[in-house]
C-alpha cells in the first residue's frame, strides 16, 4: 500500500535520490530543506510518513521531529543519518523518531523502514 511521504533533507541531491527510491512505491507529496519548512509542510500536507535528515540548517531534524510529534503524536518520522552518528540517533529516538535509515540510502532499507512504521500505525 502506498503511503504519502514528506522528504526532508538540506541536500537537493539526497531529496532527489529518496524521491527516485520511493517512486512507484509511495507518493512523495512534498519536500523541505530544513526543519522549519518540514513542520510547516507537515501541517499543510499531513503525510503518512516523514523522512527527516538529522543535520540541517535553521532547525535540525531532532528539533523538527519534536515539534511534529507535539503537533501530531500519531505521526511517523524516519530519521536519515550518516553512518557513525549513533549519538544523534539516540537523541532522535528520544525526540520520538519511529525508525531510521542510514546514508548512503539503499532502496530495500528505505522501503522496509517506511513499511515498518506504516504497519506499526495501521
Amino acid at each position: 500500500m502506498a503511503n504519502t511521504v514528506l522528504v526532508v533533507d538540506d541536500s537537493a541531491f539526497m531529496r532527489n535520490l529518496l524521491k527516485q527510491l520511493l517512486d512507484g512505491e509511495h507518493e512523495v507529496v512534498g519536500e523541505a530543506e530544513n526543519g522549519v519548512e518540514a513542520v510547516e509542510l507537515y501541517r499543510e500536507l499531513e503525510p503518512d510518513v516523514v523522512t527527516m535528515d538529522v543535520v540541517m540548517p535553521i532547525r535540525n531534524g531532532i528539533e523538527a521531529t519534536t515539534e511534529i510529534k507535539e503537533l501530531d503524536p500519531g505521526s511517523s518520522v524516519i530519521m536519515c543519518t550518516s553512518v557513525g552518528q549513533e549519538e544523534k540517533m539516540r537523541e532522535a529516538v528520544e525526540a520520538g523518531a519511529d525508525g531510521y535509515i542510514t546514508k548512503p540510502f539503499q532502496k530495500p532499507n528505505v522501503l522496509q523502514a517506511i513499511d515498518d512504521v506504516a504497519k506499526a500505525k495501521a
